[in-house]
C-alpha cells in the first residue's frame, strides 16, 4: 500500500464521521482513501485477480468489482479467495444480489436510481432496509452512489429542470432512510461527467450533510490528458474546501494501465496538500468535448477502449466546435449517460449503439461505427456553421 497523504496545515476538513471498510477508515479526519475499479469481466477470474493485484501494487487502498448476475457472484467469491485487498462491490440493477456478495466484500455500493428496476411496487425504504440489514449482518459498509446518468425518476419529476437539486435530493433522501434504520456506516458519492457539476453537487450536499463522508469523482472523465485535467480541477476546488474523504480518478485507458488512476489521484492530492494548484487551461471548456467511461466489468467487448481512442483521433478535425461526444462501455449506464451528448455511443457485445441526443440512430458493427459517427458529426458541424453565417 502506498504512502498515505495527510492534508494538514491550512486545509480544513469537514467533520465527517468515520466509516470502517475492512482495515481502511474513510472520514473522521483520516487520510483521504484512494480507490479504483477493476475493468475486467468479473467472470474472468484470472484477469480480475490480476487487475486487483495491479491496482493494489499501484497503491489502491480499496478496489471495486461489479456484479450483475449469479455467475458474477461465484466469480467474486473466487477472486476474494485470492486477494486480501479491501473490496467493494458495485450492485447493478438487482439489489437482492447483496445477500450473496456481502460475505465476500467490505463495502456494498448501490445506486438509488437503479432501485426502481426490480419489484417496482415495493417501497424504496424496504429495499434500502434490505441492503442495510444485509450489510450490518456481514460487517460491510455501504456507499450510496448517485450518478448523473441514472437519477431516480421520482427526483427528475420533482426537479425537471434542475439536475443538481435532483442529485442532491436523491442522496439526502437515502441518507435519511439509512439514518432512520439506525445504519450510519455509509458514505455518499455524487458524480457527473461535467467537473463543474461535480463541484456544485458535492458542495451543496456537504453544506447540508457535513457529517457524511464523501467519495469524490468525475465519472466518465475520459482519456488522458483531458480526463486528468477535469478531475484535477474538481478535486482542487473541493478538497481545498475540506470536502472529500475518498477519491477515484476515472480514466479510459488500457486494462494494464489502470494503475494510472491511482498514481494520478495521489499526485493531485500531494499537490493540494503542498499548496500546488494548477490553473484551468484557457478555453478548456470550449470546443469538442469527448467523455468516456473508465471501463469496468460491465463492458461486454474489450474493443471499447480502442474505440474511444479511435473516436478521439477521428474527431480531432472538429476540435473548435462546441460538440460533445460520449463513448460508454455498457448497457447499464450507456443509454442514460449519452442522453445529454450531441452524439453518443454505447457498446454492446457485438455492436455499437449510436445516438444523436436522446434519439437512437441504430446499432452498427465495431468496424463500421466510425464512418457512421463521422457522418453525423459532419452534419452537426454543417448546422453550426450555417447558424453562425446567418448571424
Amino acid at each position: 500500500m502506498a504512502e498515505t497523504i495527510q492534508l494538514t496545515g491550512d486545509l480544513r476538513r469537514n467533520p465527517t464521521r468515520s466509516v470502517q471498510v475492512g482495515d481502511v477508515t474513510i472520514g473522521g479526519g483520516n487520510p483521504i482513501v484512494v480507490q479504483s475499479m477493476a475493468a475486467t469481466r468479473t467472470q474472468d477470474i484470472e484477469a480480475t485477480v490480476r487487475q486487483v493485484k495491479l491496482l493494489e501494487a499501484a497503491g489502491a487502498d480499496l478496489v471495486r468489482v461489479a456484479v450483475d448476475s449469479r455467475k458474477d457472484v461465484e466469480a467474486l467469491a473466487a477472486v476474494r479467495e485470492q486477494t486480501s485487498a479491501p473490496l467493494s462491490v458495485d450492485l447493478q440493477e438487482n439489489y437482492r444480489l447483496c445477500t450473496q456478495v456481502a460475505p465476500h466484500v467490505d463495502k456494498i455500493r448501490y445506486n438509488p436510481g437503479h432501485l426502481h428496476h426490480h419489484e417496482k411496487s415495493k417501497p424504496v425504504r424496504d429495499k434500502v432496509a434490505f441492503i442495510a440489514e444485509t450489510a450490518a449482518q456481514h460487517d460491510c459498509a455501504v456507499r450510496v452512489g448517485v450518478n448523473c446518468g441514472s437519477i431516480d425518476p421520482r427526483m427528475l419529476e420533482r426537479y425537471p429542470d434542475d439536475h443538481v437539486s435532483a442529485i442532491v435530493a436523491s442522496a439526502t433522501e437515502h441518507c435519511g432512510l439509512l439514518d432512520e434504520l439506525g445504519f450510519d456506516r455509509y458514505v455518499v458519492s455524487l458524480k457527473d461527467s461535467d467537473w463543474k457539476q461535480v463541484v456544485e453537487v458535492n458542495g451543496k450536499f456537504a453544506s447540508e450533510r457535513p457529517d457524511v463522508p464523501l467519495h469524490l469523482g468525475v465519472t466518465e472523465a475520459g482519456m488522458p490528458p483531458e480526463g486528468v485535467i477535469k478531475t484535477r480541477v474538481a478535486f482542487e476546488q473541493l478538497v481545498s474546501q475540506g470536502i472529500g474523504d475518498t477519491v477515484r480518478v476515472s480514466l479510459t485507458v488500457p486494462f494494464d494501465d489502470k494503475g494510472m488512476e491511482i498514481s494520478v489521484a495521489r499526485e493531485i492530492l500531494a499537490d493540494i496538500a503542498a499548496g500546488r494548484f494548477r490553473s484551468v487551461p484557457p478555453k478548456f471548456d470550449e470546443g469538442l468535448n469527448i467523455i468516456s467511461c473508465p471501463s469496468c466489468s460491465r463492458v461486454e467487448n474489450e474493443k471499447f477502449v480502442d474505440l474511444a481512442q479511435d473516436v478521439k483521433e477521428m474527431s480531432q478535425y472538429a476540435s473548435e466546435y462546441d460538440i460533445t461526444i460520449a463513448v460508454m462501455g455498457c448497457r447499464v449506464n450507456g443509454p442514460g449517460e449519452t442522453d445529454d451528448a450531441d452524439l453518443g455511443l454505447w457498446c454492446g457485445p457485438l455492436a455499437v449503439n449510436l445516438k444523436r441526443g436522446e434519439e437512437s440512430l441504430g446499432h452498427y458493427p465495431y468496424d463500421e461505427i466510425l464512418p457512421r459517427l463521422k457522418q453525423e458529426l459532419d452534419e452537426i458541424i454543417a448546422t453550426q456553421t450555417s447558424n453562425q453565417s446567418v448571424r
